[in-house]
């Protein structure tokens, strides 16, 4: 009679995060919003994204209309070009396309063949607003994985060495995590960025990095005090492991799955504040561009009532927030070990 092989934590976890439709729906929302990310950074899309490929603010597809020859929502009128023999060779009875074409050979340097509307609209100097989104996308994910990554790696390794060894070590570090916590965060992160004084996309990672550590200590510090007693850490100390080993060899893997969920929710925290620091000043450069950079850029184009931008970044960076927020729940019931439904 064969015997069912028995499933181990990470098999038993999968299994339940399969079964979960909305899991497979975030993961396929998600594959995109990385896949879109990985091809902007080698220049396989939105390659030109700095580059201006319509008229001033040019209307999205679904809302163009008729241009006149210099851009209808261009900032160059046509009575603001003086007239000369080639402005009155433009025949007012011909067609608009005719117009167009004579405007074009008699002004080359104002009227480049630029596009009258793109697909999501553009900005004030004609730049593709999609293409601005899908860059920004790449800035933004990037800042929030690398940063996350690298708050959770300092909060895993000063949360174990607190919560094994205890004593002096572990309130030196409880001393040193009341420092960061008796602040409030953004006011931390704004001092840190500030003290730092550069600005670039190394520098807001770092920022955020040794900032957002400490959620992460509190929870890895309190599940290292739980298991530092357990039989299979005893059993570990007795045949001889190093301490080095019982800490990252033994008892890491029984609290990975409860790191991995503070890393799945430490991305959205350091990509909505990174749109916060962008639009303080603080963020990435204005020579390059993050959902934070675009959302700066709006507050003179709504008064324009130009609100396309605006919309795009939106439902763009709430659609991947939303999405990565849902898979962190179900990624945390599915890790969770008692749990009982799916």
């Amino acid at each position: 009679m064969s015997q069912q092989a028995s499933q181990s934590f990470w098999q038993a976890a999968g299994k339940r995060l399969w079964r979960d439709n909305l899991a497979k729906f975030c993961m396929a929302i998600l594959a995109i919003y990385f896949v879109l990310a990985l091809a902007s950074k080698f220049g396989l899309v939105a390659a030109d994204w700095n580059k201006g490929v319509g008229v001033s603010f040019a209307n999205p597809n679904f809302m163009a209309d008729e241009p006149n020859p210099f851009g209808k929502n261009s900032q160059m009128k046509p009575e603001s070009v003086p007239m000369d023999d080639a402005t009155r060779a433009v025949d007012p009875l011909a067609s608009y396309e005719a117009q167009i074409e004579e405007a074009a050979k008699a002004y080359p340097a104002v009227e480049e063949k630029r596009a009258w509307s793109l697909p999501l609209g553009g900005d004030k100097w004609g730049r593709d607003v999609l293409a601005k989104a899908i860059k920004g996308g790449e800035v933004s994910i990037t800042v929030g994985v690398l940063a996350a990554l690298l708050a959770v790696t300092i909060g895993t390794i000063l949360g174990a060495i607190s919560g094994y060894f205890g004593r002096v070590i572990g309130d030196v570090l409880e001393w040193f995590y009341s420092i960061f916590t008796a602040m409030p965060y953004f006011l931390l992160v704004l001092a840190i960025a500030g003290a730092v004084g550069t600005k670039g996309i190394a520098a807001v990672i770092i920022v955020l990095g040794l900032t957002g550590w400490t959620s992460v200590y509190r929870l890895v510090r309190a599940e290292y005090i739980k298991q530092r007693g357990r039989e299979y850490v005893q059993a570990a100390d007795a045949i001889g492991a190093s301490q080095s080993r019982m800490m990252f060899v033994h008892i890491l893997p029984n609290v990975s799955h409860l790191i991995l969920v503070q890393l799945s929710q430490l991305v959205i925290d350091f990509i909505k504040a990174e749109v916060v620091l962008s639009f303080l000043g603080f963020g990435v450069p204005l020579d390059s561009i993050s959902w934070g950079v675009m959302i700066n850029e709006v507050t003179v184009e709504l008064v324009l009532g130009k609100w396309w931008q605006l919309a795009t970044v939106a439902i763009v960076m709430s659609t991947f927030v939303v999405c990565f927020g849902l898979f962190t729940d179900v990624l945390r019931d599915a890790f969770d070990p008692k749990a009982t439904r799916r």
